[in-house]
């Protein structure tokens, strides 16, 4: 073998440490956390167990048997579970929650239909008072619900619609549209028009564009404004209590403040509906919790 193929062999073999030099060397160590770290996180779980402190006593005063509801002490001897299915049992809760339901899908169905066109138009064209409309919509959103509801009563009294579901749909989505055209303008405008101009060079029209090509860029924003509406909506509670008398009418709000009567209040079946009312919520938030943030903080950046 010549030495030049000996010196092209050197070369290609690959070089490897010697055995005391892997034996000298370790895995390195983990990093300690930082003392500011370690104090930001221990602050966040003091906030994150001051603000869950309501929901487990809610939790625990709905499982306390009825003889115990004055007890000073923190837990009860025994938890009482029948107090769900008593409460859903001897009240209109299910009833309740069926007309919560179709309240807060309907009223968020409706405030998506009208928000969606009013905020692309918004935001992609340039036409005179779009800054007048954009105010108005911004004022609307300071009129309390509370301030309106002796003219909402009277209007409704006199078209016949007390005790209607659709009554509560019109004005929950009245009141929560303009939230969502706000949102919906930010993130539509945070979208590059170039995008839908490019779709429209190769044949679609305007709808086309929006549905294909701007909607599902801009769904963060659309689940933002869904599930602000439909939380909006789930808690509301004084138009309820106005345009709706019949109890296995009104929403959910209302029907868990009949556990509190003139002289008693039925604590452990208070509790238990109200912990039955915030599941659905708590567990739609969870999901959707990703999609919410990103919709809030669009165009915010450009």
């Amino acid at each position: 073998m010549s030495q030049q193929t000996l010196d092209h062999a050197d070369r290609a073999a690959p070089t490897t440490p010697e055995a005391g030099e892997v034996g000298r060397r370790s895995p390195r160590a983990p990093r300690r956390p930082r003392p500011r770290v370690l104090l930001v996180a221990a602050v966040a779980w003091m906030l994150a167990a001051v603000f869950l402190l309501p929901y487990v006593e809610m939790v625990i005063t709905a499982l306390r048997p009825a003889d115990e509801l004055r007890d000073a002490t923190y837990l009860p001897s025994a938890f009482e579970w029948g107090n769900f299915v008593d409460v859903w049992r001897e009240s209109h809760l299910g009833d309740n929650l069926r007309v919560t339901l179709l309240i807060s899908a309907g009223s968020t169905l409706l405030v998506l239909l009208v928000a969606i066109p009013a905020a692309y138009y918004t935001a992609r064209m340039k036409f005179r008072g779009r800054g007048l409309f954009l105010l108005l919509v911004l004022v609307t959103q300071m009129f309390q619900p509370t301030s309106l509801l002796v003219g909402l009563y009277r209007e409704f009294y006199q078209l016949d619609m007390l005790n209607s579901v659709w009554t509560l749909i019109l004005c929950n989505a009245a009141f929560n549209l303009a939230f969502a055209i706000w949102i919906l303008t930010a993130y539509f405008y945070s979208i590059p028009e170039a995008l839908e101009e490019a779709a429209m060079i190769d044949g679609l029209g305007r709808g086309g564009a929006l549905l294909r090509i701007t909607l599902p860029l801009a769904m963060p924003g659309v689940v933002t404004a869904m599930i602000f509406t439909f939380i909006a909506a789930w808690n509301e509670f004084v138009m309820g209590l106005t345009l709706s008398t019949v109890p296995e009418g009104q929403p959910l709000t209302v029907g868990i403040n009949s556990f509190i009567g003139n002289y008693t209040v039925q604590w452990n079946y208070l509790f238990a509906g109200s912990v039955i009312a915030i599941v659905p919520v708590v567990i739609l938030f969870a999901l959707i919790e990703r999609k919410v943030v990103s919709g809030l903080t669009a165009g915010s950046v450009k």
